[in-house]
């Protein structure tokens, strides 16, 4: 069976192939916080990927459809790539803060992460950075399912709505899409920096931190 033939199969053989990478280059040193850490990268890649789409190509894509008169390709975005999309796109949102907040409690980190660093008795600056990365995320998985996902039930035809909904969906769903757009470049920053601080603030084998 060719694993190539599917997006399920690909997707399986890569977990299979990244799992005997990491055993075969540090059968020791992959543990819980690595295993969270990665599903945590991952599946933010998918989000922040899917983010992106629909900002630079999908909304564009279905603008430039419409003022070619060409409804019928618009409609076809609408029935078979957008409902796909969104689907990816807003089970990953749940996979990512959970990961991400499976990592924190399991390191230590979750109660001052989210107290931006104040948790303890001294001000601890990684936790101040990963914490406001955690908040921009948990506002973007807000926005998902609270203003983007709702919406776009009705512009799909999920939920029944008027012309004058619908036109209201399109403006919110698309505005909280731009927010999250916008946030996703300082909250990438804060994920990537905080690595950087806790090398600072421990001393330790990067097996221990990673």
């Amino acid at each position: 069976m060719n694993p190539l033939r599917s997006v399920r199969g690909s997707l399986a053989a890569g977990f299979i192939l990244a799992l005997a990478l990491a055993w075969l280059l540090a059968p020791t040193s992959f543990h819980e916080l690595g295993l969270a850490r990665w599903l945590h990268l991952l599946s933010g890649i998918v989000w922040v990927g899917l983010l992106f789409y629909f900002n630079a190509v999908q909304t564009p894509a279905l603008a430039a459809a419409m003022s070619d008169n060409n409804g019928a390709a618009a409609a076809a975005i609408q029935r078979y790539a957008a409902p796909r999309a969104l689907s990816w796109f807003r089970w990953a949102s749940i996979l990512t803060w959970l990961t991400g907040a499976w990592y924190l409690g399991r390191s230590g980190n979750f109660i001052g992460a989210f107290t931006l660093g104040a948790g303890g008795a001294a001000f601890n600056a990684y936790q101040f950075i990963i914490g406001a990365g955690a908040w921009l995320g948990t506002i973007m998985l807000f926005n998902v399912w609270v203003l983007i996902w709702p919406n776009q039930k009705k512009l799909l035809g999920i939920v029944s709505a008027s012309d004058e909904e619908k036109a209201r969906a399109r403006k919110l769903a698309g505005n909280a899409s731009r927010v999250n757009l916008l946030l996703s470049v300082p909250m990438i920053m804060c994920m990537a920096s905080a690595g950087l601080a806790m090398r600072r603030l421990v001393d330790a084998d990067p097996a221990e931190i990673f």
